[in-house]
């Protein structure tokens, strides 16, 4: 006999949700987070992640009401495990007495032990052992195709909740946008007259050459009259300065120790980003800003943004492409794609 979703089933008062990854992979699970306050509207959500997933909590503070650091585990890469936190962490944990704990961590290999040990009434989230379904467990077949957002939105649709979009959002406060009026990194810059260039990724083997980026900048501001804008981290300002070097026209090299609401602020008023695969690209599909993504490593089915149109991913691992870069930028830019083009809103990868 076919049972009810999880959901259907239990008095949920209190969820855990356990997915412990950088800004990218968060801003996948907006959809699910969304759609799991809308089907439980008085239950308690807390965010079990990252330490610096404490800021991602308060930005999404209408999807998340509590944020909990988790202090890493051995066999995850994302951080170094604090041994010394692990057992006052699980204590914590179990003293909740939480209703539900969603494993929201991928394929469950890892991470189904580590939220079986919230000690939850209940548990849900992906296998890629058998799946499990009991009065209080729900562990399902992990999807190996769709994008990202859709795979984390198809777990909590199966545990009973209604998807309330496949969108992503990035909300954006005042005080973002006082803290990158502080910097001064924005200074003179007028919104619609420039485009951002984010030539960093977590990883550098990630990252299209300098020269690349720097020959595209120069182009686009050429052909349109746009101002260049280099994004990244303090920790990227001399890769965004190795980009500076590389270009004819002038670069403003706004790589500074700002926060990502302030840099969502600046990408906002620019007219397209050129980027890596990195989390900069899931931040331009919340905040509607056109993309170009340049993909060398990672799944592009799985990681490109849904919207296709907007958003330009490119596959060049060997940087042998910055023809179909500038080709896909111009026409994000001049909107010049023919209605029969434009009218399916998805377009393949390239």
């Amino acid at each position: 006999m076919n049972r009810r979703p999880l959901l259907h089933r239990l008095e949920v008062r209190s969820v855990v949700v356990f997915r412990a990854l950088q800004l990218g992979d968060m801003l996948c699970a907006v959809p699910a987070l969304r759609a799991l306050r809308s089907a439980l509207t008085d239950a308690h959500i807390t965010l079990v992640g990252l330490p610096w997933a404490g800021q991602f909590a308060e930005r999404f503070s209408r999807y998340i009401d509590e944020f909990i650091p988790f202090p890493g585990h051995p066999l995850l890469p994302e951080q170094p495990a604090r041994q010394h936190d692990l057992t006052s962490f699980y204590a914590e944990m179990g003293a909740r007495d939480n209703s539900l704990a969603i494993q929201m961590h991928g394929s469950g290999d890892i991470t189904n032990e580590i939220v079986a040990g919230f000690g939850a009434h209940a548990m849900a989230g992906y296998t890629r052992g058998d799946p499990v379904c009991t009065d209080t467990t729900a562990l399902l077949p992990y999807p190996e195709t769709g994008t990202e957002p859709e795979r984390v939105l198809a777990l909590v649709e199966k545990i009973g909740a209604h998807p309330a979009g496949k969108h992503l959002e990035f909300p954006l406060s005042p005080k973002d946008e006082r803290e990158l009026h502080d910097s001064g990194v924005a200074e003179g810059l007028e919104p619609g007259s420039y485009i951002c260039v984010h030539p960093g990724a977590r990883y550098r083997d990630k990252c299209w050459p300098p020269e690349r980026f720097a020959e595209v900048a120069d182009q686009l501001a050429d052909e349109f009259g746009v101002d260049v804008v280099l994004t990244g981290s303090a920790a990227e300002a001399a890769l965004a300065g190795q980009v500076a070097a590389h270009m004819r026209n002038h670069a403003v090299n706004a790589a500074a120790p700002i926060s990502i609401g302030a840099m969502a602020h600046l990408m906002r008023g620019a007219r397209l980003l050129v980027c890596n695969d990195t989390g900069v690209s899931h931040l331009a599909a919340g905040l509607k800003l056109k993309s170009v993504v340049i993909f060398s490593k990672a799944d592009i089915a799985r990681w490109a943004p849904l919207d296709r149109h907007n958003h330009r991913c490119i596959w060049d691992p060997g940087a042998e492409r910055a023809a179909t870069v500038l080709q896909h930028a111009r026409a994000l830019l001049s909107g010049a794609e023919p209605d029969s083009e434009r009218a399916t809103g998805m377009w393949p990868y390239w």
